[in-house]
């Protein structure tokens, strides 16, 4: 402010005329001397004061001085040219006074404020006169001290201080006294009474004036009449001017010195009087005027704060000063005029030579004192001479709150726009010094009944008119106090605040939409509100809306509804608005006394909405480039408050319940949408009420009508209409009910009923109601001036007409009804009888003076008058504002709130380009982050997420494209330059994006749901590109797998290895070649540097913590994660092809068809997390396994339209799942294990490392899961089709062998046994390899040659097909247990379980790979001499023969078996015949008893001849006739095969016997002998101990 004065001083002196200008200079002199100068005061309860200036002279010296100085002064005046000799002199000390107290003056009267002239005609005159003619020194023309009463006082006060020591012991008022005459004659002129206070205002300065003076209070008093009276000779305007602004200075040193709080409340109203007259004067010069104001503030200063320690002093007790000061509250009065008081009259008044001029007062009691006083001494006015003899003095009260309030009063009057004398330039300075004095005490005027009742009142009446004022400075200064007032007394202000902000808001918040600017998603501002929600009507509803403390239409007349303001003005609102959100509790004040309570506004969200929509930059169109800005900042300051709370201890004591809020929030909801309703259709309305429970019953009338004259937010005119609808009488009474009409005249009880809602325009309707009122107000006891309710109704009737005549606009004065043409129309109808005239009377003048207002209509001041009313009545009814100094609303209301704000700083952050402005916006991001992960606030989280994921420019629902990828390789480090990469690298915007993003989502997973969509897409778009790592544990519960394989890049470049090339030729060569390569250009250095800035960016979002952190959250939070990572699965073949050059060529699919499906990392990405999320532990398998194998499974059964990498990582994800979840019906054995068995072969094949890693997973631990694979067919029908895979074989036969391995339990059962043996007989089979080995160091051994090492794989792969046949063997003793347990039939169950393994067996006894071949052998012999193989009563074991050794022994004699092996088959042979022979005699007798042992002997024998003849070579020509001689050499000793003498019984068998053996045996009958009876003895010990060795083997 002191600039502004500064340049207003300067302005001022380009006007002022030629001569003045040297005065002026002088009074800026002067300004500036005494601005410099410090005052205080002393005292308890006075403010602090600068330290006092040390004075260097003798105190006593310093006042003579200036007391010559005033009477030199005067003496060069003409009036006082003549003065005697002895003014200069001073007298002398005489015996008599020197032993004499220091005089002091006389007690004022019982009105300090009346300046009557107490003339002495004692002791001067005479004693002066005397000493003058005795030493002769009369003046000229006779004149002497007598005639010189100015001078005589400063001749008194000289003569007095010969004798004073101590200047601090001097009588105070005796010091000032000779002054003060001389600033209060109105003889003296200007420079003269400059000089005199010139000289007070040294003795304050210098301290001869302090708390220790005597009768300081006393002096203050005279001191403060006479500045205030203070009159002079006009002479010059400078001059004159002069003298006000010293009267000033003197008045600030007054309230600031020592004795500042010993004034009286008389004297404070009277200098603050003065000084608002010098203000308000016009006639003033401009400097002046300005100086005049910044005195007040000062002045006001002082005073206001003294208001703080009269509180103290007064006690803790609320209203305790109110009590002490209520008798002297009306004793003082302040009214200050532009005419001026005695010194600015004096100052204007025209110079006239020869007479002497009397001044105008502010009162008669003035003007009169001042006239006697001119009278009386012929224009040298004049005081008593002090005395120190007078009576007692009468004491004189300190300043207290009457002449605060009287000044607060003055104040807020000179506000009233409606003021025609006060003009703009008053208002503007009463709305400064109104400012300074709420900053100083604004929290204390509030406590103060008397002064907050002008603060709710005047103040706030007045100012919320003058901010509609077009006046730029009245605006600015209205707003400026405005904002002052509700910062400092809001507690008391909850309505006015709420009609003050809600009038910002209409005027503030655009109509129109936010353009859409090229770049910015208009999701991103969508929350952005488009109009506030206290404007904006239903679509069916024209009047009130939206309730304020009063309806649309009452703000209308208050003129608080809004309208267009010039963008300038709407700055300076925005300021205002942006100064009280900078209050730290002022927007959860708002949240919490408005937005909570159902009959108020939602101002939180309006005022927050405000700002969010004119920070939107295109709000400068309509108002000025700052508004955007300022709107930003205060945005993001109610930001940072919620933030700066986040850690605050919360404080619930003396707090509304915060639960108790929500339900109120909750009800106020219903009831705005239920009111909406009602008055569209008052049925709907009502019955969506009671649905609600807002209406406890909706056919009870009473609770109906309750809820209707409670509410403020009906139609007033669809509430009259409604109850005074026919069918409503219930309805109406019960209305009506509501009311309480004792003890009110008709018109008070009409007035009260008619403002609850609008007459029906329809007379019927208007009739209904009035009837009613009548029976309502006749009720209980009719009144003595009405003699029933008919005699109301007709007075109703008359009152409803008198009001529309005497207040319609259209009917001219003369026309209206006066009372005599009232009481006329009311004769005789109070019960035949007339109404008493003076009670017709009183409702005459009450409906003429007060109109009853009707809602919604008239747009007049007294509509204004009626509306304000009501306000302040509901003032009394609301209580006052509750101030919330805690943090446990910041919760619900950022919930409220949040969603403009977002919005907000999404838009500004994309169209911002200052680095401040991102600063900020990025900060205020975080710190939204920062509260709603604080409060759990997911929505708003979610909401920052997506914009963020927008702006960064990677969220995109389609990936980019990665086939230019270029891979650039620079020593050991790479780098994948892509698209992505270098679109990203080259825009700052969406890195910043791109790294708040992750800095918001690390810490806060748990809490988000919606947005992992997106934090998804990043992901994806990121992991394609080669950018980040899969940073989550890919061996998570043994799920150890290798890398996802990326896109192969289009070409690698190694930078390092490629000699420095620059130029355009260089350059033009590598773009031909790759040209002609069909390769994508090399990357430049600016795309390689982008990527860098891309992959730095990366790395600073520190992703891997928020895996970190992912892979800790709750269940509840993985489901929205693991539900994103699902959703962005491809739902068909095409979303998940990606055509790219490979470099195998294309893959053939299964139906023939050449399938260009590459990698899917990005499927498999999003499998594998599922999965990894999946089988954290027991719930989240529980609960998510569901989903994330239904997945798995869509991707298996669409298998050919997959990648086959991404085939083999479902299975063994879904088998993963299996393992964890089996005891789980989301997933199945049979099901998951036929849908891998489905596979193509290729496919299979393909996937069959990861299908078998899956299945050694489930079947690696006994138990329900283990069994339940090894006997589903599916399981070996997929271990089969993987058995000849070269690369699957180890896996699949290492399965098979802990499957057959496992004992406990045992693994092999009835379901899986022959599954098992055919699949072990596969892999003895796949052995055969090993025979072309076997025959090549065959032939290396007979030509002599080295042999070479054995191929690991084929020696791998013979190994397994040995042990596969002991394998087979191993389980020959699981065959008695399964066929216990089976429910088949003896001959059945042989069948079941031993055929396969013969089976087995005898084909790989014709294996062309010998070591195979002969643990075949071995194994078929165990097999057949096994002792469960004849543990059957019955005679199935007996087809070993048929089924197993005769197919051997015809298989062996087949040409292409002998072939494959020709050395090895025919020892082969040898071992088959041998064997045959061995089995026959190991059962020998058993076969005895069978019936069909002939036949089988037969057999044999014809297989022997087959094997004789067989063409091998000398061993079988050996081999049969000894198996042969011993077999019968054993039957012949066992009684079997005997001649028919012996035994006729066997006759048939001797004869067939031989028969055949003639035939390829011709010697052999000859040579054993068998005719004769006996065998010799050591034959047949050969021959038993053969038998022996063959049970033993």
């Amino acid at each position: 402010m002191s600039d502004d004065v500064q340049v207003d001083r300067v302005e001022s002196l380009q006007w002022i005329s030629a001569p003045a200008v040297d005065k002026m200079d002088e009074l800026a002199m002067v300004m500036a001397v005494e601005k410099s100068q410090h005052s205080g005061t002393n005292g308890t309860l006075a403010l602090p004061r600068a330290a006092s200036i040390a004075v260097a002279v003798d105190p006593v010296a310093l006042i003579t001085t200036e007391c010559i100085t005033v009477t030199s002064a005067m003496r060069k005046h003409a009036r006082w040219a003549h003065s005697s000799v002895s003014t200069i002199l001073g007298g002398t000390s005489s015996p008599s006074s020197s032993g004499q107290q220091v005089s002091r003056p006389g007690t004022p009267g019982d009105d300090l404020l009346s300046r009557k002239v107490h003339r002495s005609k004692t002791s001067i005159i005479d004693e002066d006169g005397g000493l003058a003619n005795r030493w002769g020194l009369r003046g000229k023309k006779g004149k002497s001290l007598q005639d010189n009463p100015l001078m005589a006082g400063f001749v008194r006060l000289r003569r007095d201080l010969m004798s004073c020591n101590d200047i601090r012991t001097f009588d105070t008022p005796s010091l000032l006294h000779p002054f003060l005459q001389v600033i209060q004659a109105s003889a003296t002129s200007a420079p003269i009474t400059s000089l005199a206070l010139v000289a007070i205002t040294k003795f304050f300065s210098y301290n001869l004036i302090s708390h220790e003076s005597p009768r300081l209070s006393l002096a203050m008093q005279s001191l403060s009449a006479a500045i205030t009276h203070c009159r002079f000779e006009a002479s010059d305007s400078a001059a004159d001017e002069i003298v006000l602004l010293r009267i000033l200075k003197l008045m600030e040193d007054m309230l600031q010195g020592p004795g500042g709080h010993l004034l009286s409340d008389e004297s404070v109203c009277e200098m603050m009087e003065t000084g608002l007259s010098m203000c308000c004067q016009s006639r003033l010069s401009e400097l002046l005027r300005r100086s005049a104001e910044i005195s007040m503030i000062k002045m006001c200063q002082v005073i206001f704060e003294r208001l703080k320690y009269l509180e103290v002093e007064a006690g803790e007790t609320v209203g305790a000063l109110d009590e002490q000061t209520k008798e002297d509250m009306g004793a003082v009065k302040m009214d200050p005029s532009a005419n001026g008081n005695d010194a600015v009259t004096s100052s204007l008044a025209t110079p006239k030579p020869g007479l002497a001029r009397t001044s105008s007062s502010f009162d008669a009691s003035r003007t009169t004192s001042s006239q006697d006083a001119a009278a009386g001494s012929n224009g040298l006015d004049v005081e008593a001479i002090p005395s120190s003899e007078g009576p007692d003095e009468a004491e004189i009260k300190p300043y207290s709150l009457p002449s605060i309030r009287e000044l607060f009063r003055v104040l807020v009057d000179l506000l009233d726009p409606h003021d025609r004398q006060h003009a703009d330039a008053m208002r503007v300075m009463a709305l400064r010094i109104i400012d300074v004095a709420l900053e100083v005490a604004g929290p204390s005027i509030s406590k103060h009944p008397s002064l907050a009742l002008l603060a709710e009142d005047r103040l706030c009446r007045h100012l919320f008119q003058l901010v509609r004022s077009d006046n730029p400075a009245i605006l600015h200064e209205s707003l400026i106090v405005a904002g002052t007032l509700l910062a400092t007394c809001r507690s008391i202000l909850k309505l006015q605040q709420e009609l003050f902000l809600s009038y910002m808001v209409a005027c503030l918040h655009p109509r129109v939409e936010i353009p859409r600017e090229a770049g910015i998603d208009p999701s991103l501002y969508a929350d952005v509100p488009q109009a506030p929600k206290l404007v904006k009507p239903p679509p069916s509803q024209t009047s009130s809306g939206r309730s304020t403390p009063v309806p649309v239409k009452d703000r209308q007349k208050l003129g608080m509804e809004g309208g267009s303001r010039k963008p300038d003005a709407r700055e300076a609102m925005v300021e205002s608005v942006g100064a009280l959100a900078r209050i730290p509790s002022f927007m959860v004040e708002l949240y919490v006394n408005y937005d909570c309570e159902v009959d108020r506004s939602d101002l939180c969200e309006d005022m927050v909405g405000l700002l969010s929509r004119n920070a939107i930059p295109d709000s400068a169109t309509w108002s000025t480039t700052s508004v955007p800005p300022l709107c930003l900042d205060a945005l993001l300051g109610y930001v940072q408050f919620i933030a700066d709370r986040l850690d605050d201890a919360p404080k619930t004591v003396g707090y509304p319940d915060c639960a108790k809020l929500r339900e109120q929030r909750r009800r106020k909801k219903i009831i705005i949408k239920g009111t909406a309703k009602f008055n569209e259709s008052p049925k709907v309305g009502l019955a969506y009420l009671a649905s609600q429970s807002i209406i406890d019953d909706l056919h009870n009338p009473r609770s109906v009508a309750k809820f209707l004259q409670g509410t403020t937010r009906v139609s007033k005119k669809v509430l009259g209409e409604f109850i005074a609808k026919r069918g409503n009488e219930q309805m109406l009474e019960a209305f009506l009910d509501c009311f309480d009409f004792t003890g009110q005249r008709v018109d008070e009880a009409l007035r009260d009923l008619l403002e609850s809602f609008r007459l029906p325009g329809e007379s019927a309707l208007i009739e209904r109601i009035v009837t009613s009122f009548a029976e309502k107000y006749c009720a209980h006891s009719t009144p003595e001036e009405v003699a029933d309710k008919d005699s109301v109704y007709v007075l109703t009737y008359a009152i409803i007409m008198l009001n529309t005549d005497q207040h319609n606009p259209n009917l001219k004065s003369q026309n209206r009804m006066v009372y005599a043409d009232f009481a006329r129309n009311l004769r005789g109808v109070n019960g035949g009888q007339d109404f008493a005239p003076q009670y017709l009377q009183d409702i005459y003048d009450s409906i003429k003076s007060n109109e009853i207002i009707l809602p919604d209509e008239h747009d007049n001041k007294h509509a204004f008058d009626y509306a304000w009313k009501e306000l302040l009545l509901k003032t009394e009814s609301v209580g006052q504002l509750i101030i919330c100094d805690t943090n446990v609303y910041d919760a619900d209301m950022f919930a409220a709130t949040w969603r403009p704000v977002v919005a907000t700083l999404s838009y500004v952050f994309m169209s911002a380009s200052d680095e401040a402005v991102f600063n900020r916006v990025t900060a205020g991001f975080g710190q939204c982050a920062q509260i709603a992960a604080k409060y759990g606030l997911t929505d708003a989280l979610d909401q920052i997420v997506y914009s963020l994921s927008c702006i960064s420019t990677i969220a995109t629902e389609l990936p980019s494209s990665t086939a230019l990828n270029t891979e650039v390789q620079v020593e050991d480090k790479s780098v994948m330059v892509s698209e992505l990469a270098v679109k990203l690298g080259r825009d700052f915007k969406a890195q910043l994006a791109t790294v708040i993003l992750f800095r918001v989502v690390n810490g806060s997973e748990a809490l988000l749901a919606g947005s992992w969509t997106y934090i998804v897409r990043v992901w994806l778009n990121l992991f394609v590109n080669s950018l980040i790592p899969v940073f989550y544990p890919t061996s998570f519960h043994g799920m150890d797998l290798p890398p996802i394989p990326i896109q192969n890049p289009s070409q690698v470049i190694d930078r390092a290895s490629k000699a420095t090339e620059a130029g355009l030729f260089s350059a033009f060569t590598s773009y031909i070649s790759s040209y002609a390569a069909d390769d994508p250009p090399e990357p430049s250095d600016e795309e390689i540097e982008s990527t860098l800035c891309t992959v730095d960016c990366i790395n600073a979002c520190r992703m891997d913590k928020v895996f970190a952190n992912v892979m800790q959250m709750p269940l509840n939070s993985l489901q929205p994660l693991v539900k994103a990572l699902l959703l962005h699965l491809p739902e068909d073949s095409s979303a998940a092809i990606i055509v790219v050059k490979s470099d195998g060529g294309q893959v053939e699919t299964a139906t023939g068809q050449k399938n260009s499906v590459g990698p899917e990392p990005a499927t498999i990405y999003l499998l594998e997390l599922c999965t990894v999320l999946a089988l954290r532990d027991a719930e989240t398998v529980a609960n998510l396994g569901g989903d994330v194998s239904g997945a798995l499974q869509n991707i298996m059964r669409d298998a050919p339209s997959h990648h086959p990498t991404t085939v083999s990582r479902a299975v063994y994800y879904l088998l993963n799942l299996l393992h964890a979840g089996y005891e789980h019906s989301f997933l199945r054995v049979p099901v998951v294990f036929h849908t891998i068995s489905s596979f193509k072969a290729d496919l299979l094949a393909r996937a069959a490392p990861l299908v078998l890693k899956g299945i050694s997973l489930c079947i690696q631990e006994p138990g329900p899961l283990g069994n339940e694979t090894v006997t589903s067919p599916d399981f070996w029908a997929i271990l089969h089709g993987l058995s000849s895979n070269a690369q699957a074989a180890p896996t699949v036969f290492d399965i098979l062998d802990g499957v057959i391995a496992r004992s406990s339990p045992p693994a092999i059962m009835a379901d899986n046994y022959e599954a098992a043996i055919t699949l072990l007989n596969e892999f003895a089979s796949l052995g055969s390899v090993g025979s072309t080995m076997e025959q090549k160091r065959d032939r290396s051994i007979r030509r002599g040659h080295p042999q070479k090492p054995i191929k690991v794989q084929e020696d791998a792969t013979v190994a397994r097909g040995v042990k596969a046949v002991t394998m087979i063997y191993q389980l020959t003793a699981r065959i008695p247990t399964l066929m216990q347990q089976s429910h088949l039939e003896s001959s059945e169950a042989w069948s079941a379980y031993w055929s396969p393994i013969f089976r087995a067996l005898t084909t790989q006894c014709t294996n062309p790979c010998r070591e195979i071949r002969h643990q075949a052998f071995a194994s078929l012999q165990r097999s057949l001499v096994s002792k469960e193989l004849t543990s059957s009563e019955n005679q199935e074991w007996t087809a070993i023969f048929g089924e197993v050794l005769f197919p051997l022994i015809l298989k062996l004699l087949k040409p292409e078996v002998y072939s494959s092996d020709s050395i090895g088959m025919s020892e082969t042979r040898v071992q088959a015949a041998t064997l045959l022979c061995r089995i026959f005699l190991h059962y020998l007798v058993l076969l005895s008893k069978w019936d069909g042992m002939l036949d089988l002997w037969l057999k044999i024998l014809d297989i022997m001849d087959r094997l004789m003849n067989s063409g091998q070579g000398d061993s079988l020509e050996e081999a049969v006739p000894e198996s042969l001689k011993n077999i019968l050499l054993v039957m012949s000793s066992s009684g079997y095969l005997v001649p028919p003498a012996q035994d006729p019984s066997y006759e048939r068998l001797w004869v067939e016997t031989w028969k055949r053996l003639d035939r390829f045996l011709p010697d052999l009958r000859k040579d054993l002998d068998l005719d004769s009876r006996d065998m010799p003895q050591s034959k047949a010990a050969d021959v038993v101990e053969t038998v022996e060795d063959t049970k033993d083997s």
